[in-house]
């Protein structure tokens, strides 16, 4: 793909973007291509032009979600990618193979990714909820929906988060966070991850023990 081209899927995605969700705006999107750019050096069957189209156009549904929750962000970006490249003239196969990897790339999704392209925008975007940026990022995202740090037991005490239903950061992290190092497809991301595991897990623990303790609680 040329940089004119790339310029203008750029410019389509950013006009696309909800600048409201600091967790998934545009330099989310530029993150992702950035991991995913590293993660393809170790995959040279990967196709360079599907996984930028891709990683740049993944996020392209989360306004629409952001307005209806029952929207899958995925389903609703793959099918705005795929109106938006078949108005630019781009080969059908590609667009097929393109909007195949946004509609896999949500965590919570039962379809897993098939083609190293979608293995790699996954594993890419997951690694922007490890270590320090997916603390601020998840932090950042409860806020915009009022959700707090952490909850309360029937005793009064504070939550560790671990089986609650009532979200919290707390509740997100051990549901999910602490979990997604297990998740990767490709090998270099699984590293990569790796690499932020115990920063992630260093910063609940010191912020559970902090709110413990200004509540008397014992810190562990």
């Amino acid at each position: 793909m040329d940089k004119e081209t790339i310029r203008m899927v750029k410019a389509y995605m950013e006009s696309q973007m909800d600048e409201s969700d600091g967790a998934h705006g545009k330099e989310h999107v530029y993150r992702v291509l950035h991991h995913a750019r590293e993660i393809a050096r170790t995959q040279p069957e990967a196709d360079r032009d599907v996984l930028t189209l891709a990683c740049l156009l993944h996020d392209i549904g989360r306004r629409e979600q952001a307005e209806n929750p029952q929207l899958c962000h995925a389903q609703v970006g793959a099918e705005k990618a795929a109106a938006f490249l078949r108005e630019k003239g781009f080969p059908a196969g590609q667009i097929q193979r393109v909007c195949d990897c946004i509609r896999t790339h949500r965590y919570r999704k039962e379809t897993p990714p098939a083609t190293i392209e979608a293995k790699i925008l996954f594993d890419a975007d997951k690694l922007d909820v490890c270590g320090a940026m997916g603390m601020a990022r998840t932090l950042l995202y409860n806020g915009r929906w009022g959700e707090p740090v952490y909850t309360r037991l029937e005793n009064g005490h504070i939550s560790d988060g671990r089986g609650d239903s009532a979200p919290s950061f707390f509740q997100e992290y051990t549901y999910k966070l602490e979990k997604m190092y297990d998740r990767f497809f490709t090998r270099r991301g699984r590293e990569l991850a790796e690499e932020r595991r115990q920063i992630a897990a260093d910063f609940y623990i010191h912020l559970l023990r902090e709110a413990r303790e200004a509540d008397g609680m014992p810190s562990d």
